[in-house]
């Protein structure tokens, strides 16, 4: 679908990879507050000495900054620098700032081309990938946006060493859903080495953000608009955004409400007779062994399930519910009853 360059310390390489896919002339770096200081002028120097024109902008950090509010403010800053349409757009932070960021791109002057340069564990192995992007709605996450492939996913695991650790654990959740999704080696892999990789030993790290993404990268080529496989890349997300729209964004990571959300489908699974007890008990010592949560602060189970039927997923009304058959091996399924629902709801809020 579209390049993907993965590395450890491998920044100094982004000018001539841009390069080679024909990109010059501007770069707009978008980041946030806190990004921007740390690394936006070691990539300003980087493109600058390759005769790039480059201009950055921070939007405040956190999810309240995917709103319409930035989007306006980042399209009047396109305006007032007078962006043309040859020119490249580069989201330079987490997955906010790339979602922010891509649909801007996308939407401004009808497309800009995008280079994605991931900074947190969670972006680099699944949001930067496959060209979703856009900004949350009141009523529900990501409901405003598009499908916009960029040109170029730039993921060097380097930058990971100065996030927090809190990010990292919401990193380590998208981390698991692809193993558990779709490469039962790479499950067993993280089982067995926790503590290497919690402590970000650079090669262990990156061979995993490595197979992750190309995992992800080989789905979204596949079904790039989401109509087949592409679903099962939601695997927890359906529990797991709606607890995030329920509880307020900001309450919860990303990758804490996705934990939560992934209990709440093994629960599901096991209760429909998908899912064998031992695997969803291997899935949950293995969010727990890379400190996630198994429950979600107290929120109003029907705000969750009012959260849920605006979900991206819902056809015709009823809601596609992605659970495992076995490590690799997932079923869509449309047939689970509000009554299991609720009741799982109620196990998964604290």
């Amino acid at each position: 679908m579209h390049p993907l360059h993965t590395g450890h310390d491998t920044l100094p390489q982004l000018p001539r990879l841009l390069a080679n896919l024909g990109l010059s002339g501007s770069a707009f770096v978008v980041s946030d507050e806190h990004v921007l200081p740390q690394y936006g002028e070691h990539v300003r120097s980087l493109l600058e000495r390759a005769d790039w024109r480059v201009a950055t902008r921070a939007v405040p950090a956190g999810e309240a900054s995917k709103s319409l509010l930035c989007a306006a403010d980042l399209w009047d800053w396109l305006a007032s620098e007078r962006a043309e349409r040859r020119d490249t757009v580069i989201a330079l932070g987490g997955g906010v700032v790339g979602d922010l960021a891509g649909w801007v791109a996308a939407s401004y002057l009808r497309g800009l081309n995008v280079v994605q340069i991931p900074t947190t564990l969670l972006a680099q192995v699944d949001a930067s990938i496959g060209g979703k992007t856009g900004i949350d709605h009141p009523r529900a996450k990501n409901l405003i946006g598009a499908i916009y492939p960029p040109r170029l996913t730039f993921v060097d695991t380097s930058f990971l060493s100065s996030l927090p650790e809190r990010e990292l654990r919401s990193g380590w959740a998208e981390v698991v859903k692809t193993a558990l999704i779709g490469d039962a080696d790479l499950f067993a892999y993280l089982q067995a080495n926790v503590r290497t990789l919690t402590t970000l030993e650079p090669a262990s790290l990156a061979h995993v953000v490595g197979r992750c993404a190309a995992i992800k990268l080989a789905v979204v080529t596949e079904d790039p608009t989401e109509q087949g496989r592409r679903v099962i890349l939601n695997y927890g997300h359906t529990i797991g955004h709606a607890i995030e729209a329920a509880a307020g964004y900001g309450m919860m990571t990303h990758g804490e409400a996705v934990a939560v959300g992934m209990r709440g489908a093994a629960l599901i699974a096991t209760e429909m007779g998908l899912l064998d007890p031992v695997i969803a008990a291997q899935q949950a010592e293995t969010l727990a062994s890379y400190g996630l949560p198994e429950r979600a602060p107290a929120v109003e189970p029907e705000r969750v399930m009012e959260a849920m039927r605006l979900d991206k997923k819902v056809i015709s009304g009823g809601q596609r519910w992605v659970l495992l058959r076995d490590v690799g091996e997932t079923e869509v399924c449309t047939d689970v009853s509000t009554t299991l629902i609720q009741r799982v709801l109620e196990e998964c809020i604290a």
